[in-house]
């Protein structure tokens, strides 16, 4: 039996923690094209459950699956756009009872969280943000979350509507602010807590400290 077989069945069923759904997405692509797959085609398996921007998913693939997935799967690479599984040599047996494996997976995590939940924070309800708007979002918080503080580079940021758009809040530069996506998912578009003011606070206090 194939090491790499024994690897990620290993992997799927014993060592893989989900906080979302593109682990086994991710590997399900990486194994249905016997260990390439391309960004398009990765963001495209996610959105099949959760149609929003491709480049959104693109970004989240290198900064979620990729980054975890090849701190535990080294053979897993990347190259410009694409992704490699080093050496992949799985039979069609070995794939499907993989992908199966995967898709389990999936489908637990689904059911203990709920698909709408999973994807509250991609709503249409959060708007849709010009690039050059969330440039200068995110290059006014330093490319952090303005919640937890979170760098861009460990997890994907996204720019939030303080006043939701659902509570009559508005599409311009005042309104908005970044937070990673589990700061904004946790937020939802119920809450109007301005996490910039709390920041902005906080660093206040500290710097009144340094003076006492």
């Amino acid at each position: 039996m194939s090491n790499k077989f024994l690897k990620l069945k290993n992997y799927i069923t014993k060592k893989m923690s989900m906080s979302h759904i593109y682990q086994p997405l991710m590997l399900i692509e990486l194994i249905k094209g016997n260990g390439k797959a391309s960004g398009s085609n990765i963001a495209k398996s996610f959105l099949s459950y959760d149609e929003t921007q491709i480049d959104y998913y693109k970004k989240i693939t290198t900064l979620m699956p990729f980054k975890y997935l090849s701190k535990h799967l080294d053979e897993i690479k990347k190259s410009k756009d694409n992704y490699i599984f080093e050496d992949f040599d799985l039979d069609k047996n070995q794939k499907d009872e993989l992908i199966k494996m995967c898709s389990n997976k999936l489908e637990s995590y689904i059911k203990k969280r709920g698909i709408k939940k999973i994807f509250s924070h991609r709503t249409l309800a959060s708007g849709v943000i010009s690039g050059s708007v969330r440039y200068k979002v995110l290059l006014r918080a330093k490319n952090r979350c303005e919640s937890c503080g979170i760098s861009n580079k460990e997890k994907a940021l996204e720019v939030d509507h303080i006043i939701p758009r659902t509570k009559g809040g508005k599409d311009e530069l005042s309104n908005f602010q970044a937070l990673c996506y589990t700061c904004n998912s946790q937020k939802s578009n119920k809450d109007d807590t301005h996490f910039k003011k709390i920041l902005e606070s906080y660093n206040h206090r500290k710097k009144r400290m340094y003076l006492l």
